[in-house]
C-alpha cells in the first residue's frame, strides 16, 4: 500500500515542486529559474519534459517563459532562436524579452526598437520601461530615461516598485561616471 501511495504522489509532489519555479518566471518577470533544458530544446510545462524547440505541442507562453530564462542565464543567441519559432511574436513579453537580449548582445539600437514595440502594445508594463530606460542609460539619454522613470512610477503608484529602483539606480551609477 504505501509503494501504491509513493507511486502516485510522487508525480504529483514533483509537479508542485516545479510549478513554484514557473511561478517566478512568469510572475511580472521575477527572476526566472535557470534553464534546464539542452540547446536546442524547451520545457514542456504540461509534460515536464524537454522537447524539440520546433515542437508543435509547446504553447508560445511555455516558449516565451523559457527565452526569458535562457536570456537572464546569458544565453541570448539561444533565446533570440526560440523567441523565432514563435506563432504569436508580436507581444509585449515577447518583444521585451527580444529587446533585452539583443541589447545584452550589444546591439543596443536594435534593443530600443524592440522596447518601443512592446510599449505601444502593453504601455502600462513596467519592466520593458526599465529595460527601455536602461538602454537610454546606456545610450547617454539621461533625459529619456528619466521620462521612463517616470512613467514606471506612475504605473507602480510610488517609487518602491523594483523596475523603479533598478532604473534609477542604473541612472545614478550613470551620472558618477
Amino acid at each position: 500500500m504505501n509503494i501504491r501511495f509513493a507511486a502516485l504522489m510522487t508525480p504529483l509532489l514533483l509537479t508542485v515542486a516545479m510549478s513554484g519555479s514557473f511561478a517566478l518566471a512568469d510572475g511580472d518577470d521575477e527572476a526566472p529559474a535557470k534553464p534546464s533544458c539542452p540547446k536546442g530544446q524547451v520545457l514542456d510545462t504540461r509534460s515536464q519534459r524537454c522537447v524539440k524547440q520546433t515542437s508543435n505541442l509547446v504553447p508560445d507562453e511555455d516558449r516565451t517563459r523559457y527565452a526569458w530564462q535562457l536570456a537572464k542565464d546569458g544565453r541570448y543567441e539561444e533565446a533570440l532562436a526560440l523567441l523565432d519559432t514563435l506563432k504569436q511574436p508580436n507581444t509585449a513579453k515577447a518583444l521585451n524579452y527580444r529587446g533585452y537580449a539583443t541589447r545584452k548582445l550589444g546591439r543596443i539600437d536594435e534593443g530600443i526598437g524592440y522596447y518601443l514595440q512592446s510599449v505601444k502594445l502593453d504601455p502600462q508594463y513596467a519592466q520593458v520601461r526599465e529595460y527601455l530606460g536602461e538602454a537610454y542609460v546606456i545610450k547617454g539619454r539621461l533625459d529619456l530615461a528619466q521620462e521612463q522613470l517616470q512613467q514606471i512610477k506612475s504605473i507602480c503608484g510610488d517609487t518602491r516598485c523594483e523596475e523603479y529602483q533598478d532604473l534609477a539606480e542604473a541612472i545614478d551609477g550613470s551620472s558618477k561616471t
